[in-house]
């Protein structure tokens, strides 16, 4: 036998060369949880309103290497008096390699969000139980549709920005 696979196992040799996707790290970049009216939000009666709001920035740290930042803020309020302020930026560093241009920008705006998310979630929980409140869970969120709309929102900016016949022309009055 000259050639011989182990456990049917491919030779190192063969294997296939394309797009890699490593996690490198991953880190809670920034943690912050306020409580400004404790302890007399305690004694709240009124149904708590919660807001989440979303972010999420890219670097290039080296040539393949990107660190991504998931910030998620949750603000709870009840009566318009805050309860409490949860926000959350959790970080990764991811190796990526090989990808084309536009599959590289799904990687980082849908992947890694993914991978990052649910450290984001228990760290968020962890937070608003450690601070007194009911344990409170994030339901899932779709990184894949709100990627589509980024692109959606991309695409617009920039047909605006090169209407035709516009291009040079300084508006008068009051526009």
């Amino acid at each position: 036998m000259s050639e011989e696979t182990l456990n049917g196992a491919a030779a190192p040799a063969e294997a296939a060369t394309g797009p890699s996707f490593t996690v490198e790290k991953i880190y809670a970049k920034d943690v912050s949880f306020e409580v400004p009216g404790g302890p007399g939000v305690f004694n709240e009666q009124a149904q708590p309103e919660l807001q989440m709001n979303l972010s999420q920035s890219v670097q290039q740290v080296n040539e393949g290497l990107y660190e991504v930042v998931l910030g998620i803020t949750l603000t709870c309020n009840a009566d318009d008096k805050p309860l409490y302020l949860a926000e959350v930026k959790q970080a990764g560093v991811f190796s990526m390699t090989g990808f084309e241009p536009a599959q590289l920008d799904a990687m980082l705006g849908i992947h890694c969000p993914n991978v990052l998310y649910p450290y984001s979630r228990a760290l968020i929980s962890s937070l608003i139980q450690s601070g007194g409140f009911p344990p409170f869970f994030l339901q899932p969120i779709n990184f894949e549709a709100l990627y589509s709309e980024s692109l959606r929102q991309r695409a617009a900016k920039e047909s605006e920005n090169t209407t035709p016949g516009l291009d040079g022309v300084e508006t008068a009055g009051n526009a």
